[in-house]
Parts: C-alpha cells; structure tokens; sequence
C-alpha cells in the first residue's frame, strides 16, 4: 500500500501536480481555501478534507503549495495547522517559494513532533506542472527526501537535494534571480525588434536556439507575441519571490542590482492591476 498524501493549495500548478499523484497511485487528500478548485481532483478520485488539521491528522505526507510566506506559516503554525495535528512520523513538503529561514522553523518544530519536513519549491510553471517536468529543489533531512523520491518522480524530472533545511529555497532564490534577467532580456528583445519593423517570430525564431536562448524565450516569448497573458505563474507571486531573494541577500550584505530593476518593472505592472496576469506580461511594457 502506497502511503497517503495530502495536498492543500490547487491551483494553477498545484492541481496537475496533485493530479500525477494520484495517477500513480496514491490516496490523495486535498484541502484549499476555495473548494470549487478542487472540483476536478474531487471527480476523479481524491477525498476533501474540511480543515488543515483534519487533513493533517490522516495523512502520512504532506504536501503544501501555497501563494506567499505568510500563508505557509498560518497553514503549518496555527491551531488547526499542518504541526499541531500531524502523525508521527509523517513528512510535511512545502513546494511553495518562501523564505530559507522559515524553512528551518519548519523543519525544526517537525522534528520536535517526531516527524520530519522539506523545503522543496519548483520551477517550471503551468507547463512543466501538467508534463511533469517541473524542477524539484530540495532541502532538508536526507532520510526523509529518500522516502519521498518516489512522490517526486510523479511531478517532476529534475530532482535535486541540496542538504540541510532552507537550501532548497536558497536555490530557488538563485533560480528566480536567473529568471528575473531572462524575463526582461525577452521582453526587450521582442519590443526592440517589433520598433526595427522586424518579424517577431522570424526574430524569436533566430535567437532561441543561439547564445541567446533560455526556457523564457522558448516558452513564454511566444505567449508575449501572441498576446497571451494568462498565468503560468502570477505577477504577484514573482514580486513576492523578488522581494525574500532581495530580503536574504541584505541579510548576506550582498546586493541584487538587476533584480531590484526587474522588481520596479513588475511593479509598475503591479500599479496597472496585472497582479493577477502571468510574468510575460511584462512586454505591456514594451507594447505603449
């Protein structure tokens, strides 16, 4: 019998991750603020769950895939939460990008409960979710990544653990600063070439595969051109991921100039009301 796994948050990624879950044979319980997003998952087999606590309290493993820090911290530190009503011996994974240090409170108060926790955000967004190709960074107790390497399997195929609790936020830091870069480089590239009288897709064509090419360019370029804004992976939550890698490298006394310019970007879509539109929106920036 394979173990049961809970899952609480479904959204626009968290759904088809729950989903492979469950295609590979596994109990899935599911809790998310807004039950109507549960609604497929519910038909095709998994079992709701009316709290946190509820959930917790039957669940050998744990999934959370949640929108910003503070989220995490009510979901796993509350009355009702994740570490109040765990099993013992069960593993809580959060795969929500939040902050290293929040991580390690995790994981400690878990092992306090005679359980244990990882720290493992992805990347790859709608697209990598539904293929299962997302990136699957992971930090925290070795023991506990090698029990759960099977349930990653079903979601991803980059697996990478990084040591000790919080290092699997430190590098999805390192991947969102990457991104940041990435995400303006096209956007610039696509509005410079649009203002030359050239064919964007010819142009997007020649240099995705050059020197010049990324997973932005292949994916999200095209969304750009086509005018298709809808969220892979929310404004929002990129500022907010911007924001704790901008926080963190204050606290190492290192600065992240490009990011913080990329930031101001994002906040300008921020002002217009794109909170809720996926990151290529920033060519609108490019399109005035």
């Amino acid at each position: 019998m394979k173990e049961t796994v809970g899952f609480i948050g479904v959204g626009v990624m968290g759904k088809s991750m729950a989903q492979h879950i469950m295609d590979d044979g596994y109990q899935v319980l599911v809790y998310t603020r807004t039950k109507s997003k549960a609604d497929d998952l519910l038909a095709n087999g998994a079992t709701w769950k009316d709290s946190v606590g509820e959930l917790a309290s039957e669940a050998d493993i744990v999934i959370t895939m949640i929108g910003y820090p503070r989220d995490v911290e009510d979901v796993y530190f509350s009355e009702d939460g994740l570490l109040a009503h765990m099993k013992k011996g069960a593993t809580l994974i959060d795969m929500t990008t939040s902050k290293p240090s929040l991580a390690k409170k995790i994981a400690a108060a878990a092992k306090e409960k005679a359980g244990s926790a990882l720290d493992a955000p992805v990347s790859g967004g709608d697209v990598g979710a539904r293929n299962k190709k997302l990136v699957i960074m992971i930090g925290g107790d070795q023991e506990a990544y090698e029990r759960c390497l099977p349930l990653f399997e079903t979601m991803g195929e980059n697996i990478q653990y990084l040591g000790e609790a919080g290092n699997g936020q430190h590098t999805k830091m390192c991947n969102q600063i990457a991104v940041a870069a990435s995400m303006i480089g096209a956007a610039e590239a696509m509005g410079y070439a649009k203002e030359a009288g050239l064919d964007q897709e010819k142009v997007l064509k020649s240099i995705s595969t050059g020197a010049g090419g990324s997973w932005t360019l292949q994916n999200l370029a095209p969304r750009m051109l086509n005018e298709d804004f809808a969220p892979g992976f929310y404004v929002k939550h990129f500022i907010k991921d911007m924001e704790i890698a901008i926080e963190e490298s204050e606290q190492m006394e290192e600065g992240l100039p490009g990011v913080e310019l990329v930031k101001s970007l994002y906040d300008k879509l921020l002002e217009q009301g794109e909170e809720n539109s996926g990151t290529q929106s920033i060519y609108k920036l490019w399109q005035n």
